[in-house]
């Protein structure tokens, strides 16, 4: 395998797939899930000696199903953060243009699917940590509902906003996956009613961003109302940051230092200002209550994935990388990101699907009659698949 974007950490020698509905797909795993043999570090130089003693759940679905496993991909360090520009292992390049980020935290997810390096690759989504790399490089990525997924052998960030996700550079791939991955597959919903957010206008979104959600509004063969949020969208995603950033600090307990050298300066950073931060709750409950209750049993949510497209490395990371994904990990809903434009320069833009709990089949449909229309889909320059 020619990896020239970074995207894959450690590869198994062995790797091989067998019989059945996913024989001959290939898959990548986040580092953060057990992939027996494998380090499974999380992106973390604290755990760069930890070896996985067995495949977590998802993985020994695939192999049974035949998927080949090929090893573990890159990732955000820790999946606190959105460019996968890792201290201890490397960055991750966004196979549509080096020496950018391909999203995170799953980053190297994102960038092995759009690369062609595997077919399918699995991902972890807290606050949009499988959709933002799914938009930045220009493939498809799958938020389950929460619970849908086996959380068996992951390393938590955030345990009530976390699940498993998949990634993968066409919604067959991700449709023939998913019953395999799904401990509830759910069940097809047609969706009676759309929703755009009454607060969208509170997030700087750039010009492209926006011609491919408005694209996709055109596509969607449903009339959208407004779904109005009790709180700004800034305040959920600083909740559901600052939740995230406290419980990892709990999780490291004494292994949290200062001068800890498994732990780069950015995470401290992070952690040294959320452990400062007061919880909100009240906040994520709130969010929670009216996205069920405003999409119900037949409703569904449009709105862009991120809020810009993908930027060089080394440039400060928008602060506003998840306004938009956070919703989805809060509610504990389901949310599909698929391409729906490209900016000026040539580089991706996304739209997402949010549905009711369990309806992933459902999403996945109504995503495949907008990508028929919208047709943004484009493998990357350069790349031999």
């Amino acid at each position: 395998m020619h990896d020239r974007w970074g995207a894959f950490v450690d590869l198994d020698p062995d790797a091989h797939g067998g019989e059945g509905p996913l024989a001959g797909l290939t898959v990548g795993v986040k580092s953060n899930i057990m992939v027996k043999g494998l380090p499974w570090t999380g992106g973390m130089g604290l755990y760069r000696d930890r070896i996985a003693s067995r495949d977590a759940e998802v993985v020994t679905r695939l192999r049974t199903a035949g998927a080949a496993i090929l090893g573990t991909v890159n990732m955000h360090e820790a999946a606190l953060g959105a460019h996968t520009d890792n201290a201890f292992y490397g960055r991750t390049h966004n196979p549509h243009r080096h020496d950018y980020t391909p999203g995170g935290s799953s980053g190297g997810s994102g960038a092995a699917v759009a690369a062609g390096l595997c077919d399918l690759a699995l991902g972890t989504d807290t606050m949009g940590s499988v959709r933002i790399p799914a938009a930045y490089c220009g493939v498809y990525g799958l938020k389950p509902t929460e619970g849908a997924v086996s959380s068996d052998g992951l390393a938590f960030l955030e345990p009530a906003l976390d699940c498993i996700g998949p990634l993968a550079a066409s919604l067959d791939v991700l449709e023939q996956a998913w019953p395999i991955l799904a401990s509830d597959p759910g069940h097809a919903v047609s969706f009676k009613r759309a929703f755009v957010l009454g607060r969208q206008g509170e997030v700087e979104v750039q010009p492209a961003v926006t011609a491919g959600f408005e694209a996709a509004l055109r596509a969607l063969p449903l009339t959208p109302e407004t779904l109005d949020l009790p709180d700004s969208l800034t305040d959920i995603r600083m909740a559901g940051l600052v939740s995230a950033g406290q419980w990892l600090i709990a999780d490291l307990d004494t292994e949290y230092r200062e001068d800890n050298p498994g732990l780069s300066d950015e995470l401290k950073f992070i952690l040294k200002i959320t452990a400062g931060m007061e919880q909100r709750p009240a906040v994520l409950a709130r969010t929670r209550t009216a996205l069920r209750e405003a999409l119900g049993s037949d409703g569904v949510l449009i709105m862009p994935t991120a809020p810009q497209v993908a930027f060089p490395h080394g440039t400060r990371a928008p602060s506003n990388q998840a306004d938009f994904t956070c919703l989805a990990n809060v509610a504990g809903l389901p949310a599909l990101a698929l391409p729906s434009g490209w900016s000026e320069d040539g580089l991706p833009v996304s739209v997402q699907l949010v549905g009711p709990p369990g309806s992933e089949p459902g999403l996945i449909a109504l995503a495949r009659q907008l990508d028929n229309q919208l047709q943004a889909y484009r493998r990357p320059p350069n790349i031999d698949i």
